[in-house]
């Protein structure tokens, strides 16, 4: 079979992608680039696929070409901290020019809790990706990058914002905020990093996210689902009060 060629930018790097099937190219197709001279290189091949399909954990059948998707984006977040970029599964939002990244395990709610602060908000809130958004960490601050890599609502946006905020959201009947004791932060965000199976791109990992902790406000939220809980963590995580 054919490899299909495609060069995209994303985290303001371009990356050549050669792929086995279509769908990757058709979901990039907001990031395409011209380009020469890309600073990642990435190849599939049927045994990627395979192996995607061996670590798949949820018991759906997927498709070869997305399971194609999955190996595409894993090779991306695998060369991305050699240029000081995380992958991280979180929601993130821009509000008034700062990004707010939502993080917590799948099911817990940070998707719901963006619907509804982008309710809240409205035309001051736009979207940046909804799943697994790219975060480069640099001197100046953290930077965070659409992908199209961004979950079962496909929201995102070609688009990078400064990072103003992390906020760690668990389920809890009433609603409360708080800033994260530093003991528990880094672990609960490495939770949420794509960790590198390369070593020396492992170590880079861990160091970044030190780094990233060292420069963002992050915070966990306990909430029902409510609106409230949007006001709640706008009003403390931009401090400006309620919106």
């Amino acid at each position: 079979m054919c490899a299909l060629h495609g060069m995209y930018r994303f985290a303001d790097r371009t990356v050549s992608i050669d792929s086995v099937y279509d769908m990757v190219h058709a979901m990039c197709r907001d990031y395409a680039v011209d380009a020469d001279r890309p600073d990642v290189v990435v190849r599939t091949t049927p045994v990627d696929i395979a192996f995607e399909e061996s670590v798949s954990t949820d018991g759906i059948e997927y498709t070869d070409d997305y399971l194609e998707t999955l190996a595409v984006y894993r090779k991306v977040a695998e060369a991305m901290p050699s240029f000081d970029t995380l992958l991280v599964h979180g929601s993130c939002v821009a509000v008034d020019g700062a990004g707010y990244l939502f993080c917590a395990p799948s099911g817990t709610g940070k998707s719901t809790h963006v619907r509804l602060l982008r309710e809240l908000l409205g035309s001051r809130a736009h979207m940046v990706n909804d799943d697994k958004p790219l975060v480069g960490v640099f001197d100046t601050g953290a930077i965070v990058y659409g992908t199209p890599w961004d979950g079962k609502h496909h929201l995102s946006n070609n688009v990078s914002v400064r990072l103003r905020s992390i906020c760690l959201i668990e389920r809890a009947l009433e609603n409360r905020i708080r800033r994260a004791e530093a003991a528990e932060a880094y672990p609960r965000v490495l939770q949420q990093v794509y960790r590198p199976m390369n070593q020396g791109a492992l170590a880079r990992t861990l160091s970044l996210v030190d780094t990233l902790l060292a420069l963002t406000d992050v915070w966990v939220l306990g909430c029902n689902m409510d609106r409230k809980a949007a006001e709640l963590s706008f009003a403390a995580m931009s401090g400006r009060g309620a919106p």
